[in-house]
């Protein structure tokens, strides 16, 4: 399996991402090793406010509005994930919040080239134009994308299957 190559999927409510974002933890990667993507209303929707479940993936959302530190306490398993990220990057704008290598590549290329960037990142990850059109849909719609660079092919398998379970759309490999 070509190093490069990234998992995606996109995920359409939150308890599917949480399912899928804990296997990944589980199978022993760490949140710097996801990708995250959704609209900024999604995020307020699902991991904004003090009611909503706490995990590690809320605590990662949050943190990628910079409302990590303020919620005090673990937020839930998506927005932990956002907050645990070395890079989260909300994108006004576009209404976007990303977290993961994505996000570090989209910083390095400034704020000008962030509306293209995710894109062309997307691309540059060997996803076809389609897909990411879809995706682009998805999230408009409130879905969650994630990816992940599986070590080898037996993870690849393994994150393939357990995101099937969780109900992964347009997954890519």
């Amino acid at each position: 399996m070509a190093q490069e190559r990234v998992l995606t999927g996109l995920f359409r409510d939150r308890e599917a991402a949480e399912r899928a974002y804990q296997g990944v933890i589980d199978r022993g990667y760490g949140a710097d090793d996801v990708n995250l993507v959704m609209s900024d209303e999604t995020r307020q929707q699902h991991f904004g406010s003090a009611s909503a479940p706490q995990t590690e993936l809320g605590t990662k959302a949050a943190e990628g509005a910079g409302i990590g530190a303020g919620i005090g306490g673990a937020v839930g398993a998506v927005a932990a994930a956002l907050a645990a990220v070395g890079t989260t990057i909300a994108l006004p704008g576009l209404g976007l919040v990303i977290a993961g290598p994505l996000a570090a590549a989209l910083a390095g290329a400034g704020a000008g080239g962030a509306a293209g960037g995710l894109l062309g990142a997307l691309i540059g990850w060997g996803i076809p134009e389609e897909r990411v059109k879809q995706y682009e849909s998805g999230l408009r719609e409130g879905g969650i994308l994630m990816g992940v660079r599986p070590r080898n092919a037996e993870d690849a398998d393994w994150f393939e299957q357990n995101w099937r379970a969780a109900n992964a759309e347009g997954l890519y490999r």
